[in-house]
């Protein structure tokens, strides 16, 4: 499937292409549908970068910026330009993904990602996800907040810290009521 990079963002112009690909693994939001259900596709999808550079990788999209073929290494240097942290949030993507989870932005909860078993509209993300390296410190009031927020929107708050160029190890948070 054939699709743009324009600024910061990767466009499927074809209809029929962004339906099946948002089909596919719920991939993108199409412009203009808040919340999507995949037969009322008609309009374009918007990919982020992390999720066009998994698909670039996969060989499900090839992807042009001023009608030049973009690489993997070129898509590559442009995230760590554009995303804050972009390795280590790619490799928590990725992992997520190559599991079989459907892994959205989680800016509206205030993390990194919201993590879905089945897909957004079919499902509630169970799961809020924050990024953090080993050597990042992570304050009491932090972990309270975090995990305020995610029991206030019935998910688990996890936090993913990469280790090494291929694993992550996760910490879930839990609270009930004693």
């Amino acid at each position: 499937m054939k699709s743009e990079l324009i600024e910061n963002r990767i466009i499927v112009w074809n209809i029929e292409d962004s339906r099946k690909l948002f089909s596919q693994g719920y991939y993108g939001k199409p412009i203009g549908i808040p919340k999507p259900k995949i037969e009322e596709i008609d309009a374009p999808l918007i990919l982020d970068l992390i999720e066009g550079l998994y698909l670039l990788e996969n060989k499900k999209i090839t992807i042009t910026k001023s009608k030049q073929r973009v690489t993997v290494d070129e898509l590559i240097e442009i995230c760590k330009k554009e995303v804050h942290e972009f390795d280590k949030k790619y490799l928590v993507y990725k992992n997520f993904r190559d599991k079989g989870y459907i892994i959205n932005p989680g800016i509206k909860f205030g993390c990194d990602f919201a993590v879905y078993e089945k897909g957004p509209g079919i499902d509630h993300a169970p799961f809020l996800i924050q990024v953090y390296t080993r050597s990042e410190p992570i304050t009491s009031t932090g972990i309270v907040l975090a995990g305020r927020l995610a029991t206030s929107v019935k998910k688990q708050f996890i936090l993913a810290i990469p280790k090494g160029k291929e694993k992550v190890d996760f910490l879930a948070l839990d609270w009930w009521k004693a």
